[in-house]
């Protein structure tokens, strides 16, 4: 294969990118750490109290306890499948809807009012009644998580659906372009970029739906372990669970990310 010849300017300024990248990711570290040595510090230091806030050394002792057992394992494995679930269900649902809202525009004025309340009520208020109504264990916390997910994703999709613009949608039909042929060469194609930032938000969402739905009914699961460390008073499984969830959930937002890169390098 040749290789491509960039201009010397190009290539400064790619490495200046490059260079500017890992200065970000440098600080984001030493903001990290320099967060966990005060915390440490000011702890032995008993500036803070241990017993409400621990500390990061009791805290990774006892995740090595609960990793060298298979426990944390255990309860990572049941939060995470829950939230994939809540996650897949409420974003590819709530996208469906949304084309079928677009597809039907008096389908969408008919249901717009009883979306936005739907919306503007508290989901994780509602949430013992949906543990109710669907039942406890896996089915009623992938339920909130949906619940919370889905709405959202409706009007945030249908919003970038019927903002398209309208010259380019009539230029397709006087080419004779059929619904179908708009939805999928115009409408879909130019909001992958939105529809992935919705992806990105859905993550937390589920996140919150499934960590309240196991503060509630489940005796599995990192909300499971922080509602018992609260209740029995050991801070140090509270932050533990907190740590754990912050971790799942960034990885999570990282797969999306590195999808989101390949697809723009195609």
């Amino acid at each position: 294969m040749e290789k491509t010849n960039y201009s010397s300017e190009y290539t400064a300024y790619l490495k200046s990118v490059k260079s500017n990248k890992r200065k970000i990711i440098f600080y984001q570290i030493l903001v990290l750490v320099l967060f966990v040595l005060i915390w440490e510090m000011a702890a032995n230091l008993n500036f803070i109290d241990v017993f409400l806030t621990s500390k990061p050394s009791d805290i990774f002792k006892l995740f090595i306890k609960y990793s060298s057992n298979g426990e944390i394992f255990k309860h990572v494995g049941i939060s995470v499948y829950e939230t994939v679930l809540g996650f897949v269900f409420g974003t590819v649902g709530g996208i469906i809807i949304a084309i079928i809202l677009w597809w039907d525009k008096n389908l969408a004025k008919i249901l717009d009012p009883f979306l936005v309340v739907l919306n503007a009520l508290p989901k994780t208020a509602l949430a013992p009644i949906l543990i109710i109504w669907a039942g406890a264990g896996i089915t009623g916390i992938v339920v909130i998580a949906l619940t919370i997910s889905i709405v959202v994703t409706i009007l945030s999709a249908y919003n970038y659906f019927i903002t398209v613009e309208e010259e380019k949608i009539k230029m397709l039909k006087s080419f004779g372009a059929t619904k179908y042929q708009i939805l999928t060469k115009l409408i879909l194609p130019s909001n992958v970029g939105n529809i992935i930032n919705i992806v990105k938000i859905n993550i937390g969402m589920s996140w919150v739906g499934v960590i309240v739905g196991e503060f509630l009914v489940s005796r599995y699961g990192i909300g499971y372990l922080i509602v018992y460390g609260g209740q029995v008073f050991k801070l140090d499984l509270v932050m533990m669970g907190v740590f754990v969830l912050a971790i799942c959930a960034l990885l999570m937002y990282q797969i999306v990310n590195i999808i989101e890169k390949r697809y723009k390098a195609r």
